[in-house]
């Protein structure tokens, strides 16, 4: 299968601090692909090197072929970009703003109006009086207008309700369907497993895991609180990928590795009154994800 996005010993340096480092990433066309990593291991400074923003100190990166450096021109017409931090002209209007960055494409127009109305978005206020979730409708609106090959999106859930991520998701579903290449960086985890096929790992500048996005469910860490009706016996929870993290009286904290059907069962045999188990943390599990492979987190 070809690739969407390729880089080759990708480099780009901030005087004595390091961005990346000898980057090798293949990102195959028509996948959904999750970049995942902490605040400050590279992410976004990957995703302005791939959009010719910054220049690398050494290595190359191409998108569908072409050398990103070389051919910027050609690679953003493929593109769709929702960026950590978007930028409009504020004195126009959420339509004006978008006839006009779609002038530079061939196609776009109509798919505004549908798209806006799938996502709950007024065209015609002013920029300048839209909240940051309406915002991040129009990055995302001004980023599949155009009926891109590529999107590249950085955290584009931010500051949607509920229901719009919801009917985002199911655009992307569509997008993916019709051959485009999602090449997704977000820090929520339980997003990332309902959307991608494979994600890659970066921490410190390195890229250091690739995985089957089944694999990264395993590598996750929960929490779970038990209260139960009578005194806790550590023995009914000394079971594989189960954690004591403390025990008093009726009530237990534990830390959950990988699946958890059979801690459910087994809490199902014991009283329990009641259960916290919130989604699992992204930062919680590359903690446990770097320790295991000689991280000093």
């Amino acid at each position: 299968m070809d690739n969407a996005i390729e880089t080759l010993g990708l480099t780009k340096l901030y005087g004595q601090a390091r961005g990346i480092q000898n980057l090798d990433l293949q990102v195959r066309q028509g996948e959904v692909f999750g970049f995942l990593g902490p605040n400050g291991a590279g992410k976004t400074t990957t995703i302005r090197l791939l959009l010719n923003l910054l220049q690398p100190a050494h290595g190359s990166a191409t998108i569908m072929g072409m050398d990103v450096v070389t051919r910027s021109v050609e690679v953003r017409r493929v593109c769709g970009v929702v960026s950590g931090e978007p930028a409009f002209f504020d004195s126009l209007s959420g339509r004006a703003h978008l006839a006009m960055m779609q002038s530079y494409h061939a196609k776009g127009g109509p798919r505004s109006e549908e798209l806006a109305e799938r996502l709950g978005f007024d065209l015609d206020r002013p920029v300048r009086s839209y909240s940051h979730g309406n915002k991040q409708k129009l990055a995302i609106i001004q980023a599949l207008s155009h009926q891109p090959q590529l999107l590249i999106l950085d955290e584009p859930t931010g500051g949607l309700d509920p229901l719009v991520q919801r009917e985002f998701y199911k655009i992307l579903a569509e997008e993916k369907a019709r051959g485009v290449t999602v090449f997704f960086s977000s820090h929520i985890l339980s997003e990332v497993e309902r959307i991608c096929d494979r994600v890659g790992i970066i921490r410190e500048g390195e890229l250091v895991a690739l995985l089957d996005v089944n694999d990264l469910h395993k590598q996750q860490i929960r929490h779970m609180e038990v209260t139960l009706s009578r005194d806790v016996d550590v023995s009914e929870f000394q079971l594989e990928g189960v954690e004591i993290v403390h025990c008093e009286g009726h009530h237990i904290e534990l830390k959950v590795s990988g699946g958890v059907g059979a801690l459910l069962q087994h809490l199902a045999a014991i009283p329990v009154e009641d259960i916290v188990f919130p989604e699992a943390s992204l930062e919680d599990t590359f903690t446990e994800f770097y320790a295991g492979r000689g991280g000093d987190e």
